[in-house]
């Protein structure tokens, strides 16, 4: 059971981890913050006392019943009036209100519930793409006596005259997606009811303990700490008002843009019905239509940005604990790792290496000498990331706190009061982030960290969270700048951690304007992809989380955030000898892979349980090592497209029922499959692999797809299928990325037909956005006979250090009588009759003939 299902377990945990006074303050928080809400509720700047011990008696009193959604309550459009075109905007006015319906892209299109006309589009953080950047889509309005018809390239948008409905229909008249009762309001909240097929499929949400099928579940838009989480528990850190539908090889695409408490009901009240409610703000929603889900992907990471490529040292092994202190335990676990000859690029610090949980300062006898300590590890390889929380100590005599204070950067209650709360440091004031200014001084603050040696900033506890019996944060009054327009914490509060680490961000820019940043976030936004990347948060050492991790990665990925990953061997309760191996190895395919454990946790390194499990994480890790140009390529990618680095079938295959729903398997990249091992003691697994021709990674052994087998998973191996056609980059083995000059790369081919891809850069500065960089393309095509044709086209001016090709062809069913190079025969060729392997050495090349 979560700590968060067991009251007393609860309650100790928290004294356990900050002391009996903070504790207490946490414990009376939540009526502190009910007192503020109640005293600003009737909109006078001043506030009301009386009206503040009104509510807190009535908070005392009980907790108030949930509000349980009814339509009758409801506003709806009621029937068109009239209608009319301005550019890329139709306006439809109705009985009750009206609707802007706006044409961006030939499958893009926008859709507000306005009650004026004109009514200016509110600021967005989600949206990076302006109207004006998109190219203007040419579109034909066709009226008739039921409908109106807005018809693009792509798609129609169909408009039902009495009552107003929109559906969505393809160019062949197949319906998409529609209302059932569409847009509708009470007061201040804003609802869309719309129809959910019987066969249809909901992916995305951002962060959910769920499958990656959210159909038949209730889920909530509000980002909080809820202090470990199990499967199911809902809301946690990371939300994102996303979601993509599939229904008869139809993919779509919907994102709310509204920042407030929000309600998806996903068939859960209704299993015919998708209920979006949200407790205020405007109904705006953007619709993506695919039929393909990588074309929805693209066109919504289009919209709202993508990840720019992070440092190669971002893909390899990190290690963390909450906490390594002092400089000493730092130092030793460093010289662990190079003395196991386990690879490892970067060392975390949590809040211990703080002055009293001070952000932005160093523990005076813990971390003496940081700049000593950064520079030894870095002359080891090591990066080093801290950590930064956004609550500031409330202490004059803490520079930070008083700069702040005198300032103005941070947050307020309505009468000007500093609004605040306990966090780590105690009693704690909040930057706010959606001021231009704010923004600007935080990021200057990290000035001393960098030159210090510091690489990389993890922002965490940014929901924002404030500590209390559970996940707790701002009062709803708090007010915030909004980029000059004002808002209060309701309104802001889901776009708090993306803020932040927007500031943390582009701070790291200016100050290193050559050097990519690398910013870790627990908590974000629609559009956070723009400034850092995720982790889902303080997960338990389980099995069952270890099998969790999947649908809540490829869930991210499906919401626009693919740079993501769980704590390896599980935040809390420490992972025994086999789960922390099978965690690792599942982890060395994930994008971002760090093992990561809670203070009282047992040790967890790689080396923590000795032989025979030392040897066997250290294999895993090794193996994520090898594959990092595969794994860098597909980072690549992601920021070029938005396509996921870990991806679900159903993706890449969504003809194919039986995708649809599997979510304990996955793609990684292109063209790797990996099916983890979540069980303990398990030795095999049965494995869908989908259509197309498949090789086991580990024995070359070729399978026909659109099938399930049982396949062998001793301790020292997880499942790997590669897709034939593959031309797989790997490099030698490395203890950091920045060892030494790579020199050689080492080509794994895997006959079929197929494409493959390489990209190549620096991998540290911004040249590559200058077109330094290269890419290569592999075509892979059986030739007649069982030969085997290779051909290689590279574009780019960057120039990688090594000038050494290793061939190895998996899967020959003979040895060829001839191999040529460019024309040329290949001389020293090493056949392996047992393995039907065939290895060889080239320089660069255009192409390779099997004969």
């Amino acid at each position: 059971m979560p700590l968060t299902q067991n009251p007393i377990a609860h309650a100790l945990h928290g004294i356990r981890t900050v002391g009996f006074g903070r504790a207490v303050q946490s414990a009376v928080y939540p009526l502190r913050r009910t007192y503020y809400e109640a005293k600003f509720s009737a909109g006078d700047n001043r506030g009301s006392i009386v009206h503040g011990l009104a509510g807190l008696i009535a908070a005392l009193r009980g907790q108030k019943a949930e509000e349980r959604l009814d339509l009758r309550d409801f506003v709806l459009l009621g029937d068109v009036l009239s209608h009319r075109q301005e550019g890329q905007r139709v306006y439809i006015r109705c009985q009750n209100a009206a609707l802007e319906i706006t044409i961006l892209a030939p499958d893009l299109v926008r859709v507000r519930l306005i009650f004026a006309d004109h009514s200016p589009l509110p600021h967005s953080y989600v949206v990076s793409k302006a109207d004006s950047a998109w190219i203007q889509a040419p579109y034909t309005l066709i009226e008739t006596e039921d409908a109106i018809e807005i018809r693009t390239a792509r798609m129609s948008c169909h408009v039902a005259k009495n009552p107003c409905r929109l559906s969505f229909h393809d160019l062949q008249g197949q319906l998409i997606h529609a209302d059932s009762a569409g847009l509708a309001w009470k007061g201040e909240k804003v609802a869309r009811f719309a129809t959910l097929t019987p066969e249809e499929h909901i992916y995305g949400l951002g962060e959910k303990a769920f499958p990656l099928d959210r159909r038949g579940h209730r889920y909530l838009m509000w980002n909080i700490d809820p202090q470990n989480y199990g499967p199911a528990d809902e809301p946690i850190y990371l939300s994102i008002p996303f979601c993509i539908g599939l229904h008869n090889g139809q993919g779509y695409g919907i994102l709310y843009d509204n920042s407030y408490r929000a309600h998806f009901d996903v068939g859960e009240s209704q299993p015919g019905e998708v209920i979006y409610l949200a407790d205020g703000g405007e109904l705006c929603y953007y619709f993506f239509y695919g039929p393909a889900l990588t074309t929805v992907l693209e066109r919504y990471t289009e919209l709202t940005g993508r990840m720019a490529l992070p440092p190669l040292w971002a893909l390899g092994y990190h290690q963390s604990r909450w906490s390594y202190y002092p400089d000493s335990k730092v130092r030793e676990i460093a010289r662990l790792f190079r003395e196991h000859r386990i690879p490892c690029d970067a060392l975390y610090l949590d809040i211990h290496y703080m002055d009293g949980y001070r952000c932005f300062t160093w523990h005076p006898t813990r971390f003496p000498n940081p700049s000593a300590l950064l520079t030894d590890l870095h002359n080891q390889g090591f990066k080093v990331v801290v950590i930064i929380d956004c609550g500031i100590k409330a202490d004059r005599k803490y520079p930070v706190c008083a700069e702040g204070i005198a300032k103005g950067m941070f947050c307020t209650y309505p009468d000007g009061t500093l609004a605040g709360g306990p966090v780590w440091p105690g009693e704690s004031y909040f930057p706010d982030f959606t001021n231009p200014r704010v923004r600007e001084w935080w990021g200057n603050l990290h000035a001393p960290l960098l030159q210090v040696g510091v690489d990389g900033i993890w922002n965490d506890m940014n929901e924002p969270t404030v500590t209390g019996p559970k996940g707790d944060t701002l009062a709803g009054c708090v007010r915030h700048n909004w980029e000059g327009q004002g808002a209060d914490h309701r309104q802001a509060h889901n776009v708090y951690g993306m803020q932040m680490v927007r500031a943390t961000a582009e701070g790291l820019q200016r100050l290193r304007p050559e050097q990519r940043p690398f910013v870790l976030t627990r908590s974000g936004w629609a559009g956070v992809q723009r400034y850092a990347i995720s982790w889902t948060g303080d997960n338990l050492s389980t099995w069952e989380h270890l099998r969790l991790t999947m649908p809540m990665v490829m869930g991210l990925g499906l919401s626009g955030l693919a740079f993501t990953g769980a704590d390896v061997g599980g935040f809390s309760g420490g992972a025994e000898a086999e789960l922390l191996v099978r965690w690792i190895q599942m982890g060395a395919f994930l994008p971002f892979f760090r093992n990561h454990a809670s203070l009282w946790s047992r040790a967890q390194e790689p080396w923590a349980y000795g032989e025979p499990y030392l040897s066997l994480n250290r294999n895993a890790v090794e193996w994520r090592y090898r594959l990092l140009p595969y794994l860098y390529t597909a980072t690549w990618q992601c920021a070029q497209n938005g396509l996921p680095i870990a991806r679900p079938l159903v993706l890449a295959y969504p003809e194919d029922e039986r995708t649809h729903a599997l979510d304990d398997e996955f793609l990684c990249g292109d063209a790797l499959l990996v099916a983890p091992i979540c069980e303990p003691q398990a030795t095999s697994r049965e494995v869908y692999l989908p259509a197309g021709n498949w090789f086991d990674f580990w024995t070359d052994e070729q399978h026909r797809g659109q099938k399930t087998i049982r396949v062998a998973a001793p301790l020292e191996r997880i499942p790997v299928f590669v897709r034939a056609g593959t031309v797989l980059p790997t490099w030698p083995v490395m203890q950091h990325t920045d060892e030494q000059p790579v020199d050689r790369l080492i080509l794994h081919v895997y006959p079929g037909d197929g494409q493959s891809w390489l990209y190549e850069d620096d991998g540290h500065s911004l040249a590559y956005l200058r077109g330094e960089y290269r890419l290569t393309r592999f075509t892979c095509q059986r030739t007649a006979e069982n030969g085997l044709s290779i051909t290689r086209q590279a574009q780019g001016p960057y120039c990688p250090a090594y000038t050494r090709w290793e061939w190895t062809i998996h899967g020959l069913e003979q040895a060829p009588a001839q191999v040529l190079a460019d024309g040329q025969p290949v001389q020293d060729l090493s056949w392996d009759e047992a393995s039907h392997m065939l290895r060889f050495e080239t320089s660069e090349l255009q192409s390779i003939s099997l004969m």
